[in-house]
This record gives C-alpha cells, structure tokens and sequence, in this order.
C-alpha cells in the first residue's frame, strides 16, 4: 500500500510459509488459564549509534498464539551517516525518499492498537529506540510494556548465550538475522513456543 506517495509494505502469509513456517511445531490451541491475548512483536534496526537512527522496523501481531498481521517499513532516520549497513544492508539511498518516523508514526500506532505488550531480543536495545524516534519526533511513546524474549529463553528453556539466532536454531524458527520483520516473528514465535510450554 502507498501512503503519501511512500511504500508502505504489509507482508502476506504466502510470502513466509516456506521460510517462516516450514520445520515450525503447528501453534496449538488457547490452554485454560493462560493468557493467549493480543501481543505484537517489534524490532528495529537502526543507521547509527544514537538510538533516534532508526531506519527499519518490523511488527508482527499476534492473537490467541496465531500470527495474524506482518509490516515492515523503511524509515529515513535524521542523519545521512550510517555505519550498520554491513549488519542490515540498508544505507542512505535505500531510505532517501522513504518517510520519517513522524510522518510513520500514525500507521504504526494503530498496528499497535490492543497489544497487551511488545515483545522484542534484547527488549531495552528496541525500547530505546521507540522512545528515542517519540522523543525526536515529539510525540508521546505508548504506554505498552515490553517482554524481553533473551530474558524469557533464559527462564524458559536455560539458554546461555540466548541470541536470536542461537534461540532460533534450538527451536528449529528459521531466521534471516537483522531483517526486521523476520526478526519481528521469530520473537513472536519463541513467545508463543514459551506459552505452548505453558512459562510465558
């Protein structure tokens, strides 16, 4: 879809079954006494050291343990400089004409609507970043707590070291690393594996 005249992409199903889906245990049915509500999985990936830089984010929904929503948007960060293109592959020419945070803001707000939480690797790293982008931008951050899913495989499953792509590779999530939305539904997924187990 096209907002403003920028491309704004919303990633269907077909897209990932043979990527994401494929060697996934089948999401299983909502469990008594569990809480199989509305989470939504975010992670950014960012341009430079100041967590303001943010130039891609990746958000995938989840309902009663079934993904149900996947975006991914480019973001023009503040400044020209970028020094993690080797991680992501993103630099300047690719976000130039893409919108900043700001003009973004209200699309991604209401992918937020109704989250009981965000959950994201390294949950402080894309915390800083959202409130960062809010603060530049003036804009009010949501009041939406985070769950940290290297703090959960720890409590889960004792994994040491708990990086994503060590998590991913225990519980057979494939993983294009440092892409935001396939990161985004990779710790969608190892929330929901937590919950299947019945330790979220």
């Amino acid at each position: 879809m096209a907002k403003n005249g920028r491309k704004i992409i919303e990633i269907p199903d077909k897209e990932f079954d043979n990527r994401i889906n494929e060697g996934v245990p089948v999401i299983g049915k909502k469990t008594k006494g569990q809480n199989n509500g509305c989470f939504v999985a975010i992670d950014f990936e960012t341009a430079d050291f100041r967590p303001d830089s943010a130039c891609s984010i990746g958000l995938v929904r989840v309902v009663d343990n079934r993904i149900v929503d996947r975006t991914h948007c480019l973001i023009r960060p503040p400044r020209r400089t970028f020094v993690f293109t080797y991680l992501h592959g993103i630099s300047w020419k690719h976000v130039a004409n893409e919108p900043a945070f700001h003009e973004l803001w209200p699309y991604l707000a209401e992918k937020l609507k109704g989250a009981e939480f965000l959950a994201a690797h390294n949950a402080p790293f894309d915390r800083s970043v959202l409130m960062a982008c809010c603060q530049s931008a003036g804009l009010s951050p949501p009041a939406i707590p985070f769950q940290c899913t290297v703090r959960l495989a720890r409590k889960v499953w004792n994994l040491r070291p708990a990086n994503l792509p060590g998590v991913c590779a225990f519980l057979g999530i494939p993983l294009k690393h440092h892409d935001a939305v396939s990161d985004a539904e990779a710790c969608a997924r190892i929330v929901i594996e937590a919950r299947i187990c019945g330790n979220s």
